[in-house]
């Protein structure tokens, strides 16, 4: 293939200061915005009568209610107000279990085993078909009530270093559930991905003494070329290194390591965050199936000020296959740049 020395290179890698790693824009396979939207997507609903969550009395007892914005409990007899809102349920099928000890184990001097110990529960919304970008500000600040809630409640737990916190929309995106869903895991273990970040930004503050998210979202309101929303204390971005098409970060502007010490104030400012980065990859794409999650300092004592927490949307716009997968290096097939233009054009 001849390359006119005057046009643009058709592919690009981009290095994640944050991350460490290298993505692949692969503009010589790109794709124009609204095609991500036309493109054919399953069309799901799951039918009421065997909803699980719409029967939320055949579930496990909850560990949590709340009710149009206010923490309310369980009647006498244990019975569910019938006016919840929000409620958190532990995990029928949990992956991590609630245990007093870990069990160390070795095997032939080289693997390792431990038991998974831990807490996996179910943040449910009350609505069987109105998904997080189809709520209002205001149901959407509950949740996150939810979330900080039960976060401060589980990281007292023994063996709680780590807390997850995630939401699967769509079967594609792995929800086996159709009822709007939200999960949250505490693990003894730090997880590999965070970990790799937390070093990178511990070592970035000790080289610059600046923290390396608050750089990054100094350039990016610089700039304006990837922002897509922003309010007094949230930015929503697509990334410079975006690990697939239409990836958005939603980041305090202020420097925050833990997401637990969130104020009431913030936790109405990134609802509205949140709101807004959903509900316009929901218009710009169509609905598409997509994964959340929490990115905090861990909780197992030890300081980690250098960081900053961040939650990261990755909509479902490409199925990873053999290079992906193999070199563990991201393709995506849109600029964020391009992106965050279409999707900052999308009315809320």
């Amino acid at each position: 293939m001849s390359i006119n020395k005057k046009s643009k290179f058709p592919s690009e890698l981009r290095f994640d200061v944050a991350s460490k790693d290298w993505v692949v824009i692969a503009t010589g396979r790109a794709k124009r915005p609204e095609v991500f939207k036309k493109e054919k997507r399953k069309k799901e609903r799951g039918p009421k009568k065997d909803c699980p969550f719409c029967k939320i009395e055949t579930q496990e007892p909850p560990t949590l209610i709340f009710s149009h914005g206010k923490r309310v409990f369980l009647r006498p007899k244990g019975e569910i107000p019938k006016n919840w809102t929000t409620i958190v349920i532990p995990n029928k099928y949990p992956a991590f279990i609630a245990s007093d000890k870990l069990d160390k184990k070795t095997e032939g001097n080289l693997y390792q085993t431990i038991r998974a110990v831990g807490f996996h529960e179910i943040v449910v919304t009350r609505d069987h078909d109105k998904h997080l970008a189809l709520l209002a500000v205001e149901q959407v600040k509950e949740v996150i009530d939810v979330y900080q809630t039960r976060y401060l409640e589980l990281k007292q737990k023994p063996f709680v270093n780590y807390i997850s916190i995630f939401h699967n929309h769509g079967s594609e995106a792995g929800a086996s559930i159709y009822h709007p869903h939200s999960q949250i895991i505490t693990t003894p273990l730090v997880d590999t991905d965070l970990k790799k970040a937390l070093l990178t930004s511990k070592n970035y503050f000790k080289k610059y003494k600046q923290c390396v998210y608050c750089q990054m979202a100094k350039w990016e309101r610089e700039i304006k070329k990837r922002i897509i929303f922003e309010n007094k204390d949230f930015l929503v971005i697509c990334p410079f290194a975006s690990k697939m098409a239409f990836q958005v970060i939603i980041s305090p502007k202020k420097h925050l390591p833990y997401f637990e010490k969130i104020t009431e104030s913030q936790k109405k400012t990134l609802a509205e965050a949140f709101k807004t980065a959903l509900y316009k990859l929901y218009k710009g794409l169509g609905n598409p199936a997509y994964n959340f999650y929490l990115h905090t300092a861990p909780c197992d004592g030890k300081d980690y000020s250098f960081y900053h927490w961040h939650w990261t949307i990755l909509p479902k716009t490409a199925i990873h296959a053999g290079f992906e997968l193999g070199a563990c290096m991201e393709i995506s097939t849109i600029e964020p740049e391009k992106a965050a233009e279409y999707l900052g054009k999308q009315k809320v």
